[in-house]
């Protein structure tokens, strides 16, 4: 065949510029043709979102959609069920290969132990704080008769005291024993009668009693404007009264 002859310059160069134009189809051929109908190369995956999923149906999940998943941590969650996905990594949206697998973490199966926190003798605003900032619930504040208002008497789990200290799962909900302020010691009913209204205040005010409503009414014969003429609850023999709670008062003016 003439077009293999070599009898010219001119032939020669031809005859290499075919060979490099077979090497340059073979070598283009080989990655862009062979390699993409045997590895796939080049198609992608979106990731979907797993957060939320729990673990049992995971696998099936990510399999239908040739994917896989890896356990690379576990951590507590108030309030999710056990072996729910947490966080996963890559991100939903995210485009991956086929068989990449994504690294995810899972709410614990059970709620780690911890030291119960001291909750008595502070405030039950600072008691809810600190069970919030240890992962406990807050269950039931009950309020009782004591002068220590809104402080916390008595930290309870299962209608049990519990001490600072002892051991107790994160989630468990602590209930809270709390003062309302007006304590149980009752007494006699103080006599305001005919006693001006400064000095009324000022009695009721150093027994613990509070002042309630105040009503203005015209002086009577005898009556001294100013002063007290009438009182709830009345100053009667065996009355009593608590620390905390209210007297009103009818003044003549």
């Amino acid at each position: 065949m003439t077009f293999f002859k070599s009898d010219t310059w001119f032939d020669v160069f031809k005859h290499l510029a075919v060979i490099v134009a077979l090497g340059t189809a073979l070598v283009l051929g080989f990655f862009y043709v062979y390699l993409p109908l045997t590895t796939h190369h080049g198609e992608t995956i979106v990731v979907p979102k797993i957060t939320g999923m729990n673990l049992a149906d995971l696998e099936k999940y990510l399999d239908e959609r040739n994917l896989a998943y890896f356990v690379d941590d576990s951590s507590y969650s108030a309030g999710t069920t056990p072996l729910t996905v947490l966080t996963q990594e890559p991100a939903p949206g995210e485009k991956v290969k086929e068989d990449r697998k994504i690294y995810i973490s899972v709410a614990m199966r059970r709620p780690p132990v911890i030291k119960m926190p001291k909750l008595t003798d502070g405030s039950v605003k600072n008691a809810q704080l600190i069970l919030e900032s240890y992962d406990l619930a807050i269950g039931q504040i009950k309020l009782v008769p004591d002068l220590a208002q809104n402080a916390v008497l008595k930290q309870l789990v299962n209608g049990q005291e519990i001490a600072p200290g002892a051991p107790i799962a994160k989630g468990t909900k602590v209930d809270l024993v709390v003062g309302d302020g007006q304590g149980n010691q009752e007494f006699a009913v103080p006599t305001l009668l005919n006693m001006p209204e400064d000095e009324a205040r000022t009695l009721l005010s150093g027994q613990g009693l509070q002042v309630g409503e105040v009503f203005k009414q015209a002086a009577e014969d005898g009556q001294t404007p100013g002063t007290v003429v009438r009182q709830r609850p009345v100053a009667a023999p065996g009355a009593t009264i608590r620390m905390g709670q209210l007297v009103d008062l009818w003044v003549a003016e």
